[in-house]
């Protein structure tokens, strides 16, 4: 099973830069979008069912804003949208789809890099968003919680890490919760079959970042411990442009 997670950056700006044609070479099991930017009024459901995905969607009640999405070759037993917090479901961060063995959680976390009053509401979500899984756990043992998290762990997952220690996405409290989430009984799946630096999943679009290779790893697959043993490998696909992100992809036995 192929699982590929996709912060688009607005879903119909990367169908339009061929998405559509990229999906339908990848043939991805599962494959998780965050921040659509978009209704649900306004996917085109019939080309994905024609696909054969079945689609679920949690978009934010503000318009161009957030959201996420999923398209699934197998259908689950359940799924949910939200954690059951108004002000996070509000804004369209989370989907939990439950199959018959593990449950997938596919969230996008809320940026901290417009100022202090959305870096207290990132770390709000951080601490809400731990007790979320902790109590799904008591219900699901195998989960799997993909998407863009807005931070990158160690210096290996970023550019030029001094420059960036008084930044959102590697401030030193982000990079603690990071540890406390993985000691907590979670694997990043992409560190376990590489070590490499320079191994990035977003660049700024500003002062020709990619191309330069300046980038972040902020978007992961992370899993159970009780699913390490179906883990066969994880990558990242740097050649894909639709957006400021690309895909990164886990696979399970």
């Amino acid at each position: 099973m192929k699982i590929i997670s996709y912060n688009v950056n607005g879903l119909r700006a990367a169908i339009n830069k061929g998405l559509l044609d990229w999906i339908e070479k990848e043939k991805p099991d599962i494959l998780c979008f965050q921040e659509t930017k978009m209704q649900e009024s306004q996917v085109d459901k019939m080309y994905f069912e024609m696909n054969g995905y079945y689609q679920y969607w949690h978009m934010a009640v503000k318009k161009g804003y957030s959201g996420v999405g999923v398209l699934s070759k197998i259908e689950p037993e359940s799924f949910k949208t939200g954690m059951g917090i108004d002000k996070f479901d509000r804004e369209g961060r989370l989907i939990r789809m439950d199959f018959k063995d593990f449950t997938l959680i596919n969230a996008y976390f809320p940026s901290g890099s417009s100022g202090d009053i959305r870096q207290a509401i990132k770390m709000e979500f951080l601490d809400d968003i731990q007790k979320y899984l902790n109590e799904l756990k008591k219900e699901r043992k195998n989960i799997l919680i993909c998407g863009d998290f807005n931070i990158c762990h160690k210096p290996i997952d970023i550019n030029h890490p001094g420059r960036h220690k008084k930044s959102s996405g590697f401030l030193p409290e982000e990079r603690v919760w990071m540890d406390d989430f993985i000691d907590n009984g979670f694997i990043d799946t992409f560190r376990e079959f590489d070590e490499r630096p320079e191994q990035y999943s977003w660049w700024s679009y500003r002062a020709n970042s990619r191309a330069k290779n300046l980038g972040w790893r902020i978007d992961y697959h992370m899993v159970t411990d009780s699913l390490r043993s179906r883990l066969k490998n994880a990558g990242i696909m740097q050649d894909v442009v639709h957006s400021d992100h690309c895909p990164v992809w886990v696979e399970l036995d």
